[in-house]
């Protein structure tokens, strides 16, 4: 893997880690806990967390990207050091890996200094025994409480939900819903149940409404996707998820979803021929029934659609090329010997090609034009793939770059061999002859 895509990767997870600590209406007593569950969850320290955030709010996305340090690290543990490591993990599993060094280099089983703490907790997750693996989860029941958001924007909420059938065949609702002012950012069906569907919600809804601060999902594949963690990376959306089996924290599209069902009643009399009319019928319903209708969640009843207009809280739209930079979709392919690579059952070559041979390249594409490839590989700029368009002729290979050479010089191998010639016959003219020693003393 390119070394650029595994600091995108690690930048993803870094955000994903600071998302809860983001929140602006946070009190200091409860920011403290959650930094304290932070770092004994990812196994870093306070320092470290601290050093996250402020790079990430002086630089955002990119400010959490690993800092190249040009020195390989050690990345290997003996098979006898990780099973210490496991036995100590086992007898009290809440040790933290720097414990766990820590103990092993007073015990003598490794030299101080010998292995680092990312090394050993690599190896302790692969083989099954890291400390989210090892942590035991239990949910105490607590009380709901009602709440929402200061203003629009601040969060989304999202969910899928089943919709009538179409020609003997399933269609699939995804409906984005602002939290504070029950406004219905973007609501639309589908004919297919993927991770697609989610994106394109989410894109329209970004395109119409602006950035909001935060999105809230549940823990469904659709939602939890690398796109969908990169997008939001870049965008510099704090990415949440509700825990397992607690549908009340997503209550407000819950219950639009139940508001829905009346629409659904509706459709089974209107019968609608294809997923086109039935999109319409829905806009029509969301316009009359709901968007501008009273709404008793929000004050003096205000309809979801004043509400959100007459917010004080300002829309940040986003540039159309930072949008689709976000929801590129990442792969990685293998370069083969005519500089080509396979991608949807088809080749493209590739304008550095001959040059990347045999060497992994990463290509970037947007869902809604998969024939538009971008390519990235280090030392390269980012250049585009063309479909493989095959000839009565081979291609010519590359042209070498120009250098600070243009024209052909003697040999430098040849001349060095020359130079290093000279030298060995000087020396052998000037050793010395055990003969004529020998000569000389019987004189």
């Amino acid at each position: 893997m390119l070394q650029s895509q595994k600091a995108e990767e690690v930048a993803v997870k870094r955000v994903q880690m600071l998302s809860h600590l983001l929140a602006e209406s946070l009190d200091p007593a409860k920011l403290t806990q959650m930094k304290e569950e932070i770092c004994q969850r990812y196994q870093i320290s306070a320092r470290t967390l601290r050093r996250y955030l402020a790079e990430y709010r002086k630089n955002g996305f990119t400010g959490l990207k690993p800092k190249q340090s040009g020195r390989a690290g050690k990345r290997s543990v003996p098979n006898e050091v990780l099973e210490e490591a496991i036995r100590l993990r086992r007898e009290v599993p809440k040790r933290s890996v720097s414990t766990l060094i820590q103990i092993l280099e007073w015990e003598g089983k490794i030299a101080p200094g010998s292995v680092s703490r990312s090394t050993l907790q690599d190896h302790l997750s692969k083989s099954g025994y890291s400390n989210a693996q090892m942590r035991i989860y239990r949910q105490e029941p607590t009380a709901a409480r009602r709440f929402q958001h200061a203003n629009r924007n601040n969060l989304w909420q999202s969910d899928i939900k089943y919709g009538p059938y179409l020609q003997g065949k399933p269609s699939y609702l995804v409906a984005f819903l602002d939290d504070c002012t029950r406004f219905v950012l973007h609501a639309e069906f589908y004919e297919t149940l993927d991770q697609q569907i989610v994106e394109h919600a989410f894109r329209q809804s970004l395109q119409k409404y602006g950035q909001p601060k935060a999105v809230y999902f549940d823990n469904g594949k659709q939602y939890r996707t690398k796109v969908m963690e990169r997008a939001c990376a870049k965008l510099e959306i704090r990415l949440l998820y509700t825990r397992p089996y607690s549908a009340e924290s997503k209550g407000k599209i819950e219950r639009f979803n139940r508001t829905l069902d009346s629409f659904l009643a509706e459709i089974a009399t209107a019968k609608p021929k294809d997923l086109k009319s039935l999109n319409q019928l829905l806009d029509v319903w969301l316009a009359e029934c709901y968007q501008n209708r009273p709404h008793r969640g929000l004050e003096a009843k205000k309809s979801p659609a004043l509400a959100f207009q007459q917010d004080s809280e300002p829309l940040r739209f986003i540039a159309s090329e930072s949008l689709a930079e976000a929801f590129l979709r990442v792969e990685q392919r293998k370069v083969d010997k005519a500089g080509c690579i396979s991608f949807n059952g088809k080749k493209y070559e590739l304008e550095y090609g001959l040059l990347l041979v045999g060497r992994k390249a990463t290509l970037l594409y947007d869902s809604a034009a998969p024939d538009l490839l971008w390519v990235e590989a280090d030392g390269l700029p980012r250049f585009t793939a063309k479909p493989l368009q095959i000839g009565s002729r081979s291609a010519s290979r590359p042209v070498l770059p120009r250098g600070e050479v243009d024209h052909p010089a003697p040999s430098r191998y040849l001349a060095a061999a020359k130079l290093k010639n000279q030298i060995r016959e000087k020396q052998q003219k000037n050793a010395i002859s055990f003969r004529d020693l020998g000569e000389d003393r019987h004189v």
